[in-house]
């Protein structure tokens, strides 16, 4: 074992990670296999589960003018353009789904599985080199798999801008109708070091919740105009169960709040003290945040119209064997891998997608649920997920910093 595994093996988020988000494993994975059995020899204490939502293809009407699913999967990588590449286009009318992280691991796994069900995907990521790899072997399993790859930086608004304008284009060029039927946001970093991004906020917070934020908000007129229903489905993670909600004190380190105030400040979107970064806890408050925001969302649509056209899901894929941990210590990812995989925790990308898909396929009574375990079931999320009051202050925060985002790009784009 190196010096950096020896030294992380010595920190508090090394054995957070350990501890923490091993339990919260093995309480999701015990809460679906046990609850049946509970629910019927204590029925008085233990409500039975949910029924499982069985997946639905779709098969369009004769007047319906989109005729085929299409689906838009983002990833993570250092390049900045947003033109759209190796295009496979067709004249039909088709379905627009969007995925986050499309080049590996659940991402690819996603768009191969919709593509399989008939959706038109289009990829999106940062690194043309891992697009181009990833339409290449969806085409290569199935050459019949309609495909297209965008270029997209979920951590900056200005290329989330840009691939909007891209993305009605190429809807505009390719004769589709101006309408996307599924978004599905799997964004995912675990960074080790604190870092800003172009918006000025910190990395992992702008990647695995702003970013889905912004790109949901931005899309959402698009997912409104479909002519059929629509669905969002937010990847978020077991990991939102390891505490209360945590937000900085003056002295710039993670603290429990009242839940009962329902405090969220701002400040905790930007950056983080860099000699004490609490890369597990801020992991843990993105995919929490995350949560909220797919909650709250789902409240809106149908607090305004109890049929909404757009449906919003949350699905957990438990530990999946992806390269989310690639900052860490090779030797710490591989030992992590051994221990999860001894106990019956790990899952490849395949499996683990099961519940993205269950999500992206549900029938729309489906909405505001959360998608555990495949196969079609849902369980519950931690109790302060639920939250309505702590969720809309989210809501209201997040929508302010879109807000300023989009007016500072707007104004900069007027002086060039």
């Amino acid at each position: 074992m190196d010096w950096e595994a020896a030294k992380m093996m010595c920190s508090l988020q090394f054995w957070r990670m350990a501890v923490y988000w091993t339990l919260a494993l093995v309480y999701s994975r015990l809460y679906l296999l046990l609850l049946p059995y509970l629910s019927n020899r204590f029925p008085s204490l233990f409500r039975p589960p949910p029924p499982p939502f069985s997946r639905r293809r779709f098969s369009p009407g004769h007047q319906c003018p989109v005729r085929r699913p299409i689906c838009v999967v983002t990833g993570v990588s250092p390049s900045r353009s947003l033109l759209p590449l190796d295009p496979f286009c067709n004249s039909e009318g088709l379905f627009t789904a969007c995925c986050w992280q499309a080049t590996s691991g659940l991402g690819k796994a996603a768009a191969r599985a919709l593509a399989a069900e008939g959706y038109h995907v289009l990829l999106a990521s940062r690194s043309p080199q891992a697009l181009n790899k990833a339409v290449w072997e969806i085409k290569k399993h199935d050459p019949n798999a309609y495909v297209e790859a965008f270029q997209l930086d979920i951590s900056s608004m200005h290329s989330i801008m840009k691939f909007e304008c891209n993305l009605k284009q190429w809807l505009q060029d390719a004769n589709l109708h101006p309408s996307v039927q599924l978004l599905i946001n799997n964004a995912g970093i675990l960074a080790k070091s604190s870092r800003v991004t172009a918006d000025g906020f910190d990395e992992m917070i702008e990647t695995n919740y702003l970013g889905a934020f912004f790109l949901t908000n931005i899309l959402l007129p698009l997912l409104k105009n479909s002519p059929v229903p629509s669905r969002i489905v937010n990847v978020t993670s077991f990991t939102h169960r390891c505490g209360e909600l945590k937000t900085r004190t003056h002295h710039n380190h993670f603290s429990h709040v009242d839940q009962n105030k329902g405090i969220l400040a701002r400040e905790n979107f930007h950056v983080f003290s860099s000699k004490k970064y609490c890369f597990a806890q801020i992991y843990e408050y993105s995919k929490f945040c995350t949560l909220l925001f797919s909650y709250e969302l789902h409240r809106q649509l149908y607090a305004m119209d109890s049929a909404s056209v757009v449906s919003v899901m949350a699905a957990d894929p438990g530990f999946v064997e992806t390269n989310i941990m690639r900052e860490l210590p090779p030797s710490l990812r591989k030992l992590a891998f051994m221990v999860l995989g001894f106990l019956h925790l790990l899952q490849s990308p395949e499996i683990g997608v099961g519940s993205i898909i269950d999500a992206a396929l549900a029938s729309p009574e489906a909405s505001g649920k959360y998608f555990y375990g495949a196969k079609g079931r849902t369980i519950k999320s931690s109790p302060v997920s639920y939250d309505a009051k702590l969720s809309k202050e989210l809501w209201l925060c997040s929508y302010e910093l879109l807000q300023e985002c989009k007016s500072r790009i707007v104004n900069l784009s007027k002086l060039d």
